[in-house]
């Protein structure tokens, strides 16, 4: 599933990264550390890999 916000798309690789070890689950923080527990490391690499132009900031701008 694509990412709707550059916000989520950033989210989305931090969960990602924790969830590969590269940085500590400990300094994740809001979206990212739910997401971190409630998605597989597919559906995060795919969120994250989302492109980011034409994306709003936050998905409440629209």
């Amino acid at each position: 599933m694509p990412a709707k916000s550059k916000a989520q798309q950033k989210a989305a690789g931090a969960a990602l990264a924790a969830k590969r070890g590269d940085i500590k689950k400990g300094e994740l923080k809001g979206a990212s550390k739910s997401m971190e527990k409630s998605m597989s490391e597919k559906e995060l690499h795919d969120m994250a890999s989302t492109g980011r132009k034409g994306k709003p900031e936050h998905a409440g701008n629209r």
